[in-house]
Parts: C-alpha cells; sequence; structure tokens
C-alpha cells in the first residue's frame, strides 16, 4: 500500500486525480516532513480507511514519530477549531467573535514539530473543513514564517487532490 496504491483504486473517469498524486507525490517545492505530512494529516482529516492506510503505508520511514503525531495533532485540533470558528465567522451576531474559545487548544502552542510545519498541516486540514478564518490565521502565521505562495499552495493543492481521491473511492463504494 502506498500512494501507487491509492492511484489504482482510482476509476479512468477519474484519471486527472490518480495524476495529481503521482505530481504530488514527487513535490518538491516543500521538504519530505511538509509534504508527507499535508498527506497525513489530510488523510486523517477525511477519515477514508482507504486513503488513509494507503498514505501510512507511503510515509513509512519517511516521518518521524513526532512529524506522524503532529499531523494526526493537527487534523485533530483543526476538526474542532474548523467547526468552532467557522461558526464564529459566519454567525451574524457578531458578538461571538468577541467571546472567549473556552476549548483546550495546548498542541498549538507545542506541537513536538517545527511551528511552521504544524502551521501547514493545520492549514491543509482547514482547506479540507472549509473554515476561512482558520486559513487566513494559518497563511498568516506561515507567511511571518517565510513559507512562500508556492509553498502554502503546494499544501493545499495536497489537501485538495487527497479530499478529492476520498469522495471518489467513497462513492465508487456506494454503487452496488
Amino acid at each position: 500500500m502506498s500512494l501507487d496504491a491509492l492511484k489504482n483504486r482510482i476509476p479512468d473517469h477519474a484519471k486527472d486525480i490518480k495524476l495529481n498524486i503521482s505530481s504530488l507525490g514527487r513535490e518538491t517545492v516543500l521538504d519530505n516532513q511538509k509534504k508527507y505530512g499535508c498527506f497525513l494529516a489530510s488523510a486523517y482529516a477525511i477519515g477514508n480507511a482507504e486513503v488513509l492506510n494507503d498514505v501510512l503505508a507511503e510515509i513509512e520511514g519517511k516521518l518521524s514519530d513526532e512529524a506522524i503525531a503532529g499531523a494526526k495533532a493537527a487534523a485533530a485540533i483543526m476538526g474542532m477549531n474548523n467547526v468552532y470558528y467557522r461558526f464564529v465567522h459566519l454567525a451574524s451576531a457578531k458578538d461571538y467573535r468577541t467571546l472567549p474559545a473556552k476549548l483546550r487548544m495546548n498542541v498549538i502552542a507545542n506541537p513536538g514539530v517545527d511551528k511552521a510545519d504544524f502551521e501547514l498541516w493545520s492549514l491543509a486540514v482547514s482547506a479540507i473543513n472549509g473554515c476561512g478564518m482558520c486559513i487566513d490565521a494559518h497563511e498568516h502565521e506561515l507567511r511571518k514564517a517565510g513559507l512562500t505562495s508556492e509553498q502554502v499552495q503546494a499544501a493545499v493543492r495536497i489537501a485538495s487532490v487527497v479530499n478529492a481521491a476520498a469522495a471518489v473511492i467513497r462513492a465508487e463504494s456506494a454503487i452496488s
């Protein structure tokens, strides 16, 4: 199992997804920790077993235990924050923006990996979950950390393709 196995799960009508999986697996604008962490955080955020297992097989030996834990933590904390902050952003009543969240988010301050890597993985998950407020916050932190537009875009491209692969696989498995 690996990205090749993931591509093999994708039917021909979604050939562009296969091609994008290949090109993103060879992406060089991100170092391996950033790239494979984005794949893993995205797969965890989506929660499709086939996609997750294929990504886990791909990253074997490519990410440290700390990076694996950090990518999983990014998916977990953004699963909570993206819902909360999307609500705050979309609610008509503006007073929610002034209230403290009162949610534990300690991992953001101490993710156990390079802060920029964790922010990048959090951005990828936020893109999948559609939280504009979180996307803006993480993108701002990434730019302060010196990441380029191309690096940020690569993370979101990974998230979008992992999401599309999971959607195709889910749809295909629903066909009787």
